[in-house]
């Protein structure tokens, strides 16, 4: 839903021939934004000390000293990720707008239908960007996106996670705005080493088709949202007239992968302290 999350707020494969992160060697999918639900959390946790929420969400794979704890820290890691148009390959272009409102993401109702909402508390900062491939050569345009959210704790990180991936089996079909649908929604879920997953603590791939009263469809769309730490990452692609599963796999299929070891470097655990969590240092 990371590209439904990125129209929203800017106006599954059952095998590896799709989108998977792990069947690529690293991950596309596409970018869109979270729901903004507090009381999807667990009861008390927007309450909860940030140290002891820290503590309660750590992984193996970063460093909970590391991760951002003011807004600015936050906004400043979003910047060092998320993806620009180069990363997506030649041809790829700004979309118009290009960056969402910062302040808002948006929120998937009981109506499948989503709305902006403001930017929850267990959100530090968010940030999504649209991108196109022009129309060309007989074939219609791509849309494309990249959404990175810094969440106070991890653990703010992966209720995320498991409300999008509830929100997929609720709504197999959603519509973004007026004119602007997807159907035909199916979703998987792997953790680290589950499905080829070898860069988030968890990731979650979604397929369908995108339809547009304008650009016209269904073409397919491919999404894939992953967690490491604090920090949330997807992709997203909706195709277009004469476009194949194998070109939009090309254009995002290394974006997603690149964006997590960006999020490595920035609050990884050392390999040290890797080690030994993995080894069971108890």
């Amino acid at each position: 839903m990371a590209y439904a999350r990125a129209l929203r707020v800017g106006g599954v494969v059952a095998a590896c021939g799709g989108l998977l992160l792990g069947c690529t060697g690293g991950g596309g999918g596409s970018g869109a934004p979270p729901k903004a639900s507090s009381d999807a959390s667990p009861s008390g946790s927007s309450t909860a000390s940030s140290s002891a929420r820290a503590t309660a969400s750590a992984t193996p794979w970063t460093d909970p000293a590391r991760e951002p704890k003011t807004t600015a820290q936050a906004q400043a890691l979003i910047q060092r990720v998320i993806s620009g148009p180069e990363l997506f390959g030649t041809g790829v272009r700004r979309a118009t707008p290009y960056e969402s409102d910062p302040g808002q993401w948006a929120v998937l109702g009981d109506d499948c239908v989503w709305r902006l909402e403001p930017l929850p508390e267990d959100a530090l900062a968010t940030l999504t960007r649209h991108f196109e491939v022009p129309a060309a050569g007989g074939k219609g345009a791509v849309r494309l996106s990249a959404t990175v959210t810094v969440h106070r704790a991890a653990l703010d990180a992966s209720w995320e996670q498991a409300r999008m991936l509830e929100e997929d089996l609720d709504c197999t079909g959603q519509t973004l705005r007026e004119g602007e649908r997807l159907t035909g929604l199916q979703s998987l879920s792997f953790a680290r080493g589950e499905g080829g997953n070898t860069s988030g603590d968890d990731l979650l791939l979604e397929t369908g088709q995108c339809v547009s009263d304008t650009r016209g469809g269904p073409y397919p769309y491919w999404w894939q949202q992953a967690v490491l730490g604090s920090v949330v990452a997807g992709t997203s692609v909706c195709g277009g007239k004469g476009r194949s599963e194998e070109e939009l796999n090309s254009l995002v299929a290394e974006v997603l992968p690149r964006m997590l070891l960006r999020v490595q470097q920035d609050i990884g655990a050392s390999a040290g302290s890797t080690s030994d969590t993995k080894d069971g240092g108890s």
